[in-house]
């Protein structure tokens, strides 16, 4: 009972011809393909002229779907070309190595120890660790070569990937029977060597659990066995009869497993053919492997030719003559560096020197384009998918959404039916995580209008099916994560953020659920903070949640006891507080004194006045927000004229504290400067304490000021910069007295009826 062994490199586009020429020699009956045994009923849908690639299985616990691994394939991976042929003639195709089952459990286990160790080295102090540590400390090991690199650095390659490359993955004429034995006898003189490999340890159950699938598969009486695997494990799948007592050693000491393994078919890309993952090994250019695998002849000029294209789409000037000096000159590359063929690095530098004149900024143009050949498999409707996976392509393609790995933009009108559908999706994928659309500006409040770009990655598979536990359809998954997050936080502000999500997303049940539980909520919090970060995004829903007609009138009641519990604890809220929390609080004010005024309610405008001056009455309040709060007031016409003299005076005298003042200038000056060019009083007030500050002093308060003044508009930088030539004024531009203001009522109101209509307050 022969069994061929045939020693690949994973997506080698050489490796794979060679596979398809001995296949056709060979004639097996069963195919054996490196994978996890779990993967084997998958790999019967390849040939199905609707599964394009490059496509991968994903192999994930189905409980856990991010704890998952992939296994890539494009048209040129030997697996796939093995797979394709078994199916096309109708003989088994089965894969062999480690179950994922068990290799998920021995990852969880090391994982488990490395944060079990972590936990005890927490526990210890820095003496008990350095007590522990021997006397002589061992030298570092030395990193772990890849193999091919000594007969790399033998043969005057840079890399053992460029060795490999020019040895066994180029087109050639040598018989596929001669290079595979050449591939089997470089790699057990490799392994007879004893060179170590980085994935030793983990390769001795690897390759006795192949050897134990091979000797299964001989047992059921199949006369003629093909093994297509990487190239390192083939000389240990030889002269198996001897290690059968050694293998069940092996495989005796392999943690027992629970974990139940599910596995689907999910577009890839040629991006990630380039990533490790999976036993899919790095791929620099997939887009230049797939034009080996699909040209015959003249493959160097019709490359050069599919460059100069892509340059030309790219609005660069390329010539006929551009092409053939490329093709001379890397020609000439490959003569001088004794290469009997033209390989991709030649190609590459005669690109960037002759068609890009040595610029490599431009040679970038086309390397995603051309090089890597970014594409995106395709998958076929009848194959095994979770309902929301299922769901979700059934919504993409009803709304005319195509995944691809080109980043596309779309500009929705939400007025119009079908942009409303999208912005709907948009949104609730959004909610779910699931990073495919992306806000490519930001929404202007009140409008119609939204913006989205769409790039779509592999990795979004992940997301999509470890959100599959909350509900089968879209709806009904945003429902079900919706109630999850609300069951596990009792902070309004991150409840609010969720009725936010819901909006937009139509989830009319889940707003219902989470404004009661806002209530409930806001009954009992204490947490001023957690309240004053929920209150600008419940004023933001009361004032433009009806763009989309959602009922949010009960809004109003929760926000105005919000405001209400606020006000009493503002002032101990701020009591006590160091800059850093300062700062933050500072913030809070602002963003809710935005919320007061959209508000527009005269109850709960008046409560809020009046917990700002409690502010500033306090003793113990970090002057950053007392600067803030005093600023408010002023803004707002809630100081008299004899009032802001006597706090300005306060704050500003040279008696108080330098660094004080500086936050305090900070907290009463951040956002805005109109206030240093148009009023003299508090002008001269800063610049006279500014004159009478040491330099020292000022130096040190400098990151402060500089803080302060830093988000000025440069209009405003600039006047006062000029303002500050003339040092101290004399007359003051805004006067808050009483002075009788010539003001027209009856013409002013005749602009109103005008106003009214640009608002669409009718």
């Amino acid at each position: 009972m022969p069994t061929h062994i045939l020693g690949i490199r994973h997506h080698g586009v050489g490796s794979a011809k060679k596979v398809a020429e001995r296949l056709a020699a060979i004639k097996p009956d069963i195919v054996l393909i490196e994978g996890p045994p779990e993967i084997s009923e998958m790999l019967k849908h390849i040939g199905n002229k609707d599964l394009v690639p490059p496509v991968a299985l994903m192999v994930y616990n189905s409980k856990i779907p991010a704890s998952s691994t992939f296994y890539p394939f494009a048209e040129f991976s030997p697996e796939w070309v093995a797979a394709k042929y078994a199916n096309d003639h109708k003989i088994p195709v089965r894969a062999l190595d480690l179950p994922a089952a068990i290799s998920l459990k021995i990852e969880e286990n090391k994982q488990k120890a490395l944060d079990k160790k972590a936990a005890e080295l927490a526990e210890k102090t820095k003496e008990e660790i350095t007590a522990e540590l021997p006397e002589n400390l061992p030298a570092p090991p030395q990193p772990i070569r890849d193999p091919l690199s000594y007969l790399a650095e033998v043969s005057g390659f840079k890399t053992g990937e460029d060795w490999w490359e020019h040895q066994f993955e180029k087109v050639s004429a040598t018989p596929a029977e001669e290079h595979f034995e050449a591939v089997h006898l470089t790699m057990k003189t490799l392994r007879e060597e004893e060179i170590v490999s980085t994935l030793d340890e983990e390769n001795v159950a690897r390759e006795a659990y192949m050897r134990n699938i091979i000797q299964a598969v001989q047992l059921e009486l199949y006369n003629n066995i093909v093994v297509v695997c990487g190239a390192w494990h083939g000389p240990e799948l030889y002269d198996m009869d001897e290690k059968v007592k050694e293998d069940q050693k092996i495989l005796k000491k392999l943690p027992k497993s629970k974990i139940d393994i599910a596995c689907t078919w999910i577009p890839w890309t040629n991006g990630r053919l380039s990533m490790y993952s999976g036993y899919g090994a790095g791929l620099r250019s997939p887009g230049w492997y797939e034009h080996q695998w699909t040209k015959l002849e003249d493959m160097e000029v019709e490359w050069l030719s599919k460059v100069a294209t892509a340059f030309r789409e790219e609005g660069v000037d390329i010539s006929t003559a551009h092409v053939l000096e490329s093709y001379r000159l890397a020609h000439a590359l490959a003569a001088l560096r004794n290469k009997s063929h033209i390989s991709l690095e030649e190609l590459n530098e005669s690109i960037r020197t002759v068609m890009c004149m040595g610029d490599s900024i431009l040679f970038e143009l086309v390397k995603t384009k051309i090089i890597v050949g970014e594409k995106l498999g395709e998958i076929p409707d009848e194959l095994p998918k979770v309902p929301l996976q299922k769901d979700f392509e059934t919504t993409a393609k009803s709304l005319r959404l195509t995944m691809s790995a080109m980043e596309k933009t779309y500009n929705l009108d939400l007025r119009k039916q079908l942009d409303l559908k999208r912005s709907i999706f948009f949104h609730r994928l959004e909610l779910l995580e699931i990073n495919w659309p992306t806000r490519a500006e930001s929404r202007s409040k009140g409008t119609f209008k939204e913006s989205w770009s769409l790039e779509w990655e592999p990795s979004m598979q992940i997301a999509l099916i470890d959100k599959a536990y909350y509900g089968n359809t879209m709806l009904d998954a945003c429902v079900g994560f919706v109630n999850f997050k609300m069951k596990k936080t009792r902070a309004i502000a991150d409840l609010v953020q969720l009725v936010e999500f819901c909006i937009p997303a139509e989830l009319f049940g889940s707003i219902d659920a989470l404004l009661s539980k806002i209530s409930n909520e806001s009954a009992i919090s204490a947490d001023t903070k957690d309240l004053m970060t929920a209150i600008p995004g419940l004023v933001d829903i009361i004032k433009y949640g009806n763009v989309r007609k959602s009922d949010v009138s009960q809004l109003r009641n929760i926000t105005i006891r919000l405001f209400s519990k606020v006000c009493i604890s503002l002032a101990n809220a701020c009591y006590g507080l160091d800059e850093q929390n300062s700062n933050d609080m500072f913030e809070l004010i602002s963003k809710v004194n935005n919320a007061v005024e959209i508000l527009e309610d005269d109850n709960v405008r008046e409560a809020w006045y009046k917990a700002l001056e409690e502010i500033v009455n306090k003793q113990g309040v970090h002057n950053v927000i007392i600067g803030c709060t005093v600023r408010l007031l002023f803004d707002n016409n809630r100081l008299t004229k004899e009032a802001s003299s006597n706090l300005f005076s306060y704050f500003l005298s040279a008696s108080n504290e330098p660094v004080d003042v500086a936050h305090w200038m900070e907290g009463f000056l951040r956002g805005s400067g109109l206030i240093l060019i148009y009023d003299d009083r508090i002008w001269n007030l800063i610049y006279k304490w500014v004159e009478q500050v040491e330099h020292e002093v000022f130096m040190e308060l400098l990151p402060v000021l500089r803080r302060a003044f830093s988000k000025f508009p440069f209009g405003e930088r600039r006047q006062i910069g000029q303002k500050a030539k003339s040092g101290l004024t004399s007359s003051s531009t805004i006067d808050t007295g009483d002075e009788t203001i010539a003001f027209d009522e009856q013409q002013a109101a005749s602009i109103l009826p005008f106003i009214t209509k640009l608002l669409g307050t009718t």
